[in-house]
């Protein structure tokens, strides 16, 4: 058999692996890589970014949207450092991802040679790190076993990251092995017995809820799971920042439950008296700090469904558990038997309400009516647009406004960090351009665009056009929140003095607008959709209008009067 450079072998395992593109920054560690890049142009596009960080976010972005890994790749040390914080959304956010770390010589290991990290301390679940699986390959034979393994590992149980080191040396050795084939995701099924209890306890109830999340979920299982839903006349939250995973225009539709959380749905969750949590983590975010459902044992009855069995019982101690996979628990349960009828549909109905009457905004200073302007992206988006954020306040506005149709209607549609790293949006907006084709509208925040606005020469360079809403009010929002209510008046490292941003955009090759009154921004947004290229709209928002509820001058008050009182 003919022989060939290890590093030209890796990426025909990709391609065996259906890998159709590759986000990173270039690295001497993996030249040869590099190379077979080049020698498959045609059939894998490699994605040149501006930081490893970015690069990282477009790859997680690339795994939530296609349900199979998103692969980047780095050179060693600030490389690999860089893209951790890729590499920790994904862990976080439950996504299928392979970061591939060009790395020194096998000559010069473990002598602190230039650069070097021991990538297994560093990310490795040894080590409480936040990689599923830390590897390195020293024999070029033996890189289809690895890269088969690393996709298998990112995709079964729960979805996650594997990193995959490189040695230089080993990049530029002849072999004459061959790609494994396609590897997918095993599917794991509900124990019979186990749907059987929960149909009892279902029967038993008299005001459950679900909760649906997590990664690993398809059209085909959001379908399912919808189905599940009107058989039983179900309400239906979605996890954080999960919003997509049940169409928030259905009539069984509770709510978002995560930051920000509707106060009426807060007192549904701990009213209810069984919570069907399908897919999530039950992390801190959706469950209220751990007060919403209390740990280790909730007051409700709570069923926990995961694909993970180690995730099953480790925060919170079940009445029901069951490892299952989306797809198959949510196919197992849409053919549960269901009676003719149910004594929650009074609850159910006012759930729904809630959600509705939660749509309805509070008045709020200043000329830019952010309700409003979530109302202009939902008249004139596309139903399958994808919407992107990174974290801050500036988010909540899409979260709490903003209504996905989502998977059950054929498209995911959210791509937001459940582990609330800033600086996302970009990137992974400019990643669902590239992955989909679709309209990609990402909300930012000032000092959230500034950690990864750099990717804008990607989308240049690459023919990715997103359209960037920049809501400019001249501080990191949360933080001055959080510093109001706990040191009121005393700020401090909250405040920003910031670019143009619109020149900044055009200096990258986007168009570039700015308004300062909510009437201007229909046209923008319609002149926008019609560019061929990217627009970044940046909207100068009262410094008072910090969340969707309150004026920051108003929680500063609560805090002093607090202060008082004690």
């Amino acid at each position: 058999m003919t022989k060939q450079l290890a590093g030209h072998l890796l990426v025909d395992c990709l391609l065996a692996q259906g890998v159709t593109h590759a986000f990173g920054v270039p690295g001497e560690s993996y030249l040869a890589v590099l190379d077979g890049l080049y020698a498959r142009h045609d059939q894998i596009k490699f994605i040149t970014c501006r930081q490893e960080g970015g690069a990282a976010f477009m790859a997680e972005a690339h795994g939530k949207l296609t349900g199979r890994p998103g692969v980047c790749m780095v050179t060693r040390g600030p490389g690999a450092t860089n893209a951790s914080i890729g590499v920790h959304t994904a862990f976080q956010d439950s996504t299928p991802m392979v970061l591939l770390v060009g790395d020194v010589a096998s000559d010069c290991r473990d002598r602190e040679a230039f650069q070097e990290v021991d990538y297994g301390s560093f990310f490795g679940p040894s080590t409480k790190g936040f990689a599923k699986r830390v590897e390195r390959i020293d024999d070029a034979d033996r890189m289809p076993e690895y890269v088969a393994r690393a996709f298998a590992t990112a995709m079964n149980g729960r979805p996650g990251p594997v990193v995959l080191v490189l040695p230089e040396d080993m990049l530029t050795q002849m072999t004459d092995a061959q790609p494994l084939p396609r590897v997918e995701a095993v599917q794991a099924w509900s124990d019979p017995g186990s749907l059987h209890t929960l149909g009892e306890m279902l029967l038993a109830s008299r005001q459950p809820l679900v909760i649906a999340g997590g990664g690993g979920w398809t059209p085909q299982s959001a379908q399912a799971l919808q189905r599940f839903a009107e058989n039983w006349k179900l309400p239906v939250g979605n996890a954080f920042r999960f919003q997509d995973t049940f169409d928030n225009h259905h009539p069984l539709y509770a709510g978002d439950v995560g930051i920000g959380l509707n106060p009426k749905l807060a007192a549904r969750v701990k009213a209810s008296d069984l919570i069907i949590a399908i897919g999530p983590r039950l992390g801190e975010m959706t469950t209220g700090n751990y007060t919403l459902l209390e740990a280790p044992k909730p007051k409700q009855k709570l069923v926990h469904i995961h694909a993970s069995a180690e995730e099953l019982n480790r925060v919170y101690q079940a009445d029901l558990a069951i490892q299952a996979t989306m797809n198959a628990a949510a196919r197992s349960l849409e053919v549960l038997p269901a009676p003719l009828s149910v004594p929650w549909q009074a609850w159910t109905a006012s759930c729904n309400a809630d959600y509705l009457e939660n749509l309805e905004p509070q008045e709020l200073p200043g000329s830019i009516d952010m309700p409003a302007i979530v109302g202009l992206l939902q008249r004139h988006l596309p139903a399958d647009a994808v919407l992107t954020n990174g974290a801050g306040n500036f988010a909540s506005w899409l979260h709490r406004f903003f209504k996905h149709h989502g998977l059950a209607k054929g498209h995911k549609t959210q791509l937001a960090p459940t582990v609330g790293a800033m600086g996302y949006g970009v990137p992974a907006g400019i990643a669902a351009a590239i992955t989909t084709g679709r309209v990609v509208l990402t909300i930012a925040g000032d000092g959230d665009f500034l950690m990864n606005g750099q990717e804008l020469a990607t989308a240049v360079q690459h023919g990715a056009k997103s359209i960037i809403v920049l809501l400019n009010n001249g501080m990191y929002g949360t933080i001055r929140m959080h510093q109001e209510r706990e040191y009121p008046r005393h700020v401090s490292g909250s405040h920003l003095n910031n670019p143009d941003f619109a020149a900044l955009a055009r200096a990258y090759g986007y168009a570039g607008v700015r308004i300062t009154r909510t009437a201007e921004f229909e046209a923008e947004l319609l002149a926008a959709l019609a560019r061929k290229e990217g627009t970044l709209i940046e909207v100068r928002l009262d410094p008072e209008v910090i969340t969707t509820r309150a004026t920051l001058s108003s929680i500063t008050r609560g805090a002093l009067n607090k202060q008082l009182s004690q």
